[in-house]
């Protein structure tokens, strides 16, 4: 790929998640995929080899370089998959009030009213009266006797059972660990390779996390995919240790009423944004685009919710893994982002559920500036950042003007593609003055179509420079006027074009 001019900011905050796959894996389609609007991209470890995401993960590098612009990448790894075992007449039929009994001898194939499973831990974990989901809820039982070694339960819903569906007990903290020997060969291979984050499914309660953080190592960032009951009970605090969170709706609507499922994603991005943690959307946001070139009313109203609530990013599963049109899901989810982002209620949604501020230094910093650049109607709030933080920090707030993160660390940069409104630059030179830095916010700026001469700056930074964990200053600035457009290698006009203007 020849080099290309790095891009001038999206005409939008939200960020888009894209999952690659036997659609969108060539060079072609993840080039098309990003230029249509995709920000992150995420692998999903539940289908294809370590060899095959790892040549996937090396276009995506070198299409990061052809752009000149950080492309965040999330390893999504598997987890636990229960599963009832097979039958041997492929599966059995089954009516309400029939009492099914499960054990875990594999080696014989069920037939009449035995299931076989092979988990005989989670046999022994599930007490009586304890709810059963097979088949994505399609079958639903719930367990009336247990012995040694097996259990029986009592059918409520469903017509069929049939070979290795799967099986979710939504009201028991299963005795699992959310990684097995798969995940924990993946997670190392995705570490190695150097993806940004680590999506960890399958979560419970706060020692998952503390499991798989100590197998990371701090090579990448951990982000929790909300998918259980019990994970709900302890957001607050799983929130708090992750990183970053998805909302998983498929898996989640799975185990609780389907009604629960919207207020639930609306206090799970508040939640995320209350700690200043990203926050992706997630599962048949755009479902009926693996078939069709345009999607439901419902769909692009579910998109355009998510928005409304403050999500950080949305996210294509299928759709752009293995449905026939990615580049159209893309360009649609884009476009929905982009009316919703420029309706006129829409910051009116989101000033109404304001995150609280922190009480540290940097926090104190951020909202001086925030507050700063509204008041003199700056182009772009500057945040240089070692560790991120105080880009998130800043996208927190969702301000109204782009954010122009400014770091010196790669990673540093593709983590914060994820996060709302802020474009980030991985910047080349060393910031050792108060000049320095001021010069380098004006010329990136400019440079990347956020602001031209004229405009004004609100940037925030640390001291001592590059030393994370430190932002104590704010500054405002004008881009100088006075000088020649050449100055910044970027057409003044354009900039404006870019700029706030498009912005707002």
């Amino acid at each position: 790929m020849p080099h290309k001019r790095a891009l001038p900011k999206r005409d939008r905050a939200t960020k888009i998640v894209a999952t690659v796959g036997p659609a969108s894996q060539s060079e072609e389609k993840l080039e098309a995929l990003f230029r249509a609007g995709v920000d992150v991209f995420r692998l999903n470890f539940s289908h294809g080899t370590q060899a095959d995401h790892g040549v996937v993960l090396d276009r995506i590098r070198r299409l990061e370089k052809a752009v000149g612009r950080p492309i965040g990448v999330i390893a999504d790894v598997q987890g636990p998959k229960l599963r009832i075992g097979r039958f041997k007449d492929g599966g059995i039929a089954i009516t309400p009030g029939d009492i099914l009994h499960f054990d875990a001898d594999t080696d014989r194939l069920g037939e009449g009213r035995r299931v076989p499973i092979p988990h005989p831990d989670i046999l022994e974990a599930l007490p009586v009266g304890a709810s059963v989901l097979c088949d994505d809820g399609k079958v639903r039982l719930k367990v009336v006797e247990k012995g040694p070694g097996y259990l029986e339960a009592k059918v409520v819903a469903g017509t069929r059972l049939s070979n290795t569906k799967g099986f979710n007990i939504p009201d028991v903290v299963l005795p699992l660990s959310p990684l097995t020997e798969k995940d924990r060969a993946d997670l190392e291979f995705a570490c190695a390779a150097g993806v940004e984050w680590i999506a960890l499914s399958f979560v419970q309660k706060p020692a998952d996390i503390h499991e798989a953080r100590a197998l990371i190592k701090g090579r990448a960032a951990v982000m929790l995919k909300m998918e259980k009951p019990s994970a709900v009970e302890h957001l607050t605090e799983l929130v708090e240790l992750s990183d970053a969170i998805m909302v998983a709706r498929g898996d989640l609507g799975v185990e609780i009423s389907l009604a629960e499922v919207p207020a639930l994603q609306r206090r799970m991005i508040a939640e995320a944004r209350k700690y200043g943690r990203p926050v992706i959307v997630a599962t048949q946001m755009l479902e009926s685009m693996i078939l069709a070139p345009v999607p439901t009313r419902a769909e692009v109203s579910d998109v355009a919710t998510a928005v409304y609530e403050g999500t950080d990013a949305v996210m294509l599963s299928a759709e752009t893994a293995a449905g026939q049109y990615p580049l159209e899901a893309v360009q649609v989810m884009d476009e929905v982002i982009r009316h919703v982002e420029h309706d006129p209620g829409y910051r009116k949604v989101l000033g109404a559920s304001e995150a609280d501020w922190g009480n540290t230094i940097g926090d104190a910093v951020i909202k001086a500036a925030y507050q700063a650049a509204v008041a003199v109607d700056a182009a772009a709030l500057v945040a240089f950042t070692m560790s991120g933080t105080t880009g998130l920090r800043a996208a927190r707030e969702r301000p109204e003007i782009p954010i122009l993160g400014l770091t010196p660390e790669l990673g540093t940069a593709r983590r914060l593609a994820l996060s709302y409104g802020v474009h980030a630059v991985q910047m080349k030179e060393d910031i050792h003055s108060f000049g320095d830095m001021v010069d380098t916010a004006v010329r990136t700026t400019v440079q990347h179509g956020l602001g031209a001469p004229g405009d004004r700056l609100a940037i925030c930074a640390g001291v001592p420079f590059a030393h994370p964990g430190t932002t104590n200053i704010m500054r405002i600035t004008i881009i100088g006027a006075d000088d020649p457009p050449s100055r910044y290698d970027v057409d003044a006009a354009a900039a404006r074009t870019h700029g706030r203007k498009a912005h707002a």
